[in-house]
């Protein structure tokens, strides 16, 4: 077991010979067992299922996923997508086209009689060869164009589309980690993937049309000639195929290595690690781990190289047997009279356009292939967001003044918990009451008050305002009844002012309001530009705050929105014992004609509060206001009687209270 756990820490810990180790790429083991919970990139997750599928797997998947990217690419952009489509069939046509008059060029050239007679005789034929050669290439630009249109508009479909559902679904499904897992695999690769889709879609498209126009072109001129064409396109085919599964496998074999990469570059590239590499001196052994795996990487990349060189070679040379075999078919049919020259000479090039058109389409098909499936995870995720979203069906209203808010045998375990979180919880909150909820850490007081912020659904239990069930009411209408300084707010990189009305614009002398009752006016003022300093130093310009004054303007945020029920969260975590005494004088004068729900471990802070719930393991199992809990003698006045202790300790002559 010890020696499993050395191991096991290796990649965390330095090594005695720097030298050595620099010089030793790790073994292909030693990645993969080292740190076994991060042996998947989530946008390689089908690389193992991309080096095991065959060509008849893809050829048989292969029309869905380019039917996915067709509906993809006309929800985005329906002009450009027939723009796309059509002029790439056009350009094929023209390119069959182009081959057969070819047939007339060289029927004059190769005919008796003087010179100038035949390039005379040609010219007719050469300028039709022309024109469909500069149709072609006007239609293929004006496809292009198209084309490279489409991937803006697809990429903000798909990004639009994600960000609705991840912002519309129900709070618990951020919680369930295989959401977050699909949600990843979404975001990463499945997104980038959308655009990609569409683009070897299209590709495949005109690889599929270039052959299809050399095969028609070679059955026009003779039955004998379009077996000729698959004879010289199956070895490049083959070399491709096999090419494309070798870059696979090797990306397989680097998933643990590229992702131990980006954990270190994000360790000495992110701005939040980079205090502590510096004082801890962590730069030369971070850059020996680097280089380690880097070294690794490369050694795997051009091994590779190698085998992909030999394949290619190896696919050449066949391809240059096939074109011998062809050209030696091509002499006897001439010799047997079957074709004559002018013909022959065009199918050479019919069976070269061919050739050409038949290995971009074999590597279109397998990014085609690869990027569907990637897309397949988005499109997985999007439809199991859209059953997380909360239904529409809720039509009721919240009483303007509502008399008490009642929370009834309210039940709720997170999803993938052992056990529950809240089990069986009652209370009641009265207008313009300040109500407590105290308890020790995962005694479920953050869980109930997102309950009652309708943040989550019960399991069980209901909670009602007066008379209307939360149930029954949409929960973007609850939102505008509620105010919440949550214990983990969100630094927005916009504005002062913006950190503050969150989006809503009722005017500057509520900001400036919100500002003074929480104390974010002294931070402001210390800003540069005041309210319109951005609070956010990776833009120009941008100023940092410190957590207590952070958590300031979280608490002007609560403030602004003078909602009727106030839910605070741990208000004053970041702030000095000054600051949050004073928050709490702020929080009971704001509260005049408001009910508010508090949630601290800072007891002495609640002692003026009308009632006082103690939470443990989901339950209430106290109730009453400071001095009945006292008098009880149990959790409470546990936990009250030991952070006096703490104060007492360092101040024995004087009256403390715990703060």
């Amino acid at each position: 077991m010890a020696s499993r756990r050395r191991f096991s820490v290796r990649f965390l810990l330095p090594k005695k010979d720097n030298k050595k180790d620099r010089a030793r790429s790790p073994e292909p083991r030693e990645i993969s067992e080292a740190m076994p919970d991060l042996s998947e990139h989530r946008w390689t997750r089908h690389t193992g299922e991309l080096v095991e599928t065959s060509m008849r797997t893809m050829a048989t998947r292969l029309p869905a996923v380019i039917a996915q990217s067709a509906r993809l690419a006309w929800r985005a952009s329906r002009l450009d997508t027939a723009v796309t489509i059509s002029l790439n069939l056009a350009a094929g046509f023209f390119t069959a086209f182009g081959l057969l008059a070819t047939t007339g060029v060289l029927t004059a050239l190769f005919a008796a009689g003087p010179t100038p007679d035949r390039v005379r005789a040609a010219l007719p034929s050469l300028v039709v060869v022309a024109g469909a050669a500069a149709l072609r290439a006007g239609l293929q630009a004006i496809a292009g164009w198209a084309q490279s249109r489409l991937e803006p508009q697809v990429e903000r479909l798909v990004e639009l589309r994600l960000y609705e559902l991840t912002t519309a679904v129900h709070l618990a499904a951020l919680d369930d980690s295989d959401f977050l897992d699909d949600l990843q695999r979404a975001q990463s690769r499945g997104m980038a993937s959308a655009p990609r889709v569409v683009q070897t879609a299209v590709d495949v498209l005109t690889g599929a049309v270039g052959v299809i126009a050399a095969a028609l072109t070679l059955g026009v001129l003779h039955p004998l000639l379009l077996p000729l064409l698959l004879l010289t396109a199956v070895p490049r085919g083959w070399a491709s195929v096999r090419s494309a599964r070798m870059e696979y496998l090797t990306e397989l074999t680097l998933v643990g290595v590229a992702r131990r990469k980006w954990i270190l570059s994000d360790l000495m590239a992110d701005r939040r690690h980079a205090a502590e590499v510096r004082s801890f001196t962590m730069r030369e052994f971070l850059l020996e781990e680097y280089d380690r795996f880097a070294a690794y990487e490369r050694g795997a990349k051009l091994k590779l190289a190698r085998r992909q060189t030999v394949v290619k070679i190896f696919g050449d040379i066949m391809q240059g047997l096939a074109t011998g075999a062809v050209y030696l078919a091509l002499g006897l049919m001439l010799w047997k009279g079957l074709v004559p020259l002018a013909v022959a000479g065009t199918a050479v090039l019919a069976i070269r356009a061919g050739q050409s058109s038949l290995s971009n389409l074999v590597f279109a098909v397998n990014r085609c292939y690869e990027e569907g499936l990637y897309f397949g995870d988005y499109l997985t995720f999007c439809n199991e967001a859209e059953t997380r979203v909360p239904e529409g069906g809720p039509s009721g209203t919240l009483p303007a003044d509502f008399e008490r808010i009642v929370v009834e045998d309210v039940t709720f375990t997170y999803p993938g918990a052992q056990r529950a979180s809240l089990n069986g919880i009652s209370l009641e909150l009265r207008r313009g009451e300040v109500v407590a909820l105290v308890g020790e850490n995962g005694s479920g007081k953050t869980t109930l008050a997102k309950v009652m912020a309708g943040l989550y659904d019960p399991d069980g239990g209901d909670v009602r305002w007066d008379d209307v069930s939360l149930h029954d009411v949409p929960p973007q209408h609850l939102w505008e009844h509620i105010a919440v300084i949550a214990q983990e707010y969100t630094h927005w990189p916009m504005t002062a002012r913006q950190n503050i009305t969150m989006g809503r614009m009722d005017g500057d002398a509520l900001v400036l309001a919100a500002a003074r009752a929480s104390g974010a006016d002294e931070v402001v003022d210390g800003l540069a530009k005041g309210y319109d300093t951005l609070l956010d130093r990776r833009f120009d310009g941008g100023a940092e705050l410190s957590g207590g004054q952070w958590q300031r303007l979280a608490v002007a945020r609560g403030f602004y929105r003078d909602a009727p029920l106030l839910i605070c969260d741990e208000p004053t975590a970041a702030l000095d014992a000054r600051a949050e005494h004073h928050l709490f004088d702020r929080i009971r004068t704001h509260s005049d004609g408001r009910t508010v729900l508090l949630i601290t471990h800072r007891l002495a802070s609640v002692r003026q509060a009308d009632r006082i719930y103690v939470l443990d393991k989901g339950v209430v199992i106290e109730e009453g206001d400071h001095a009945a809990l006292m008098a009880l003698g149990g959790l409470y006045a546990e936990l009250y009687t030991l952070q006096a202790a703490a104060y007492q300790a360092a101040h024995p002559s004087e009256e403390v209270d715990p703060v």
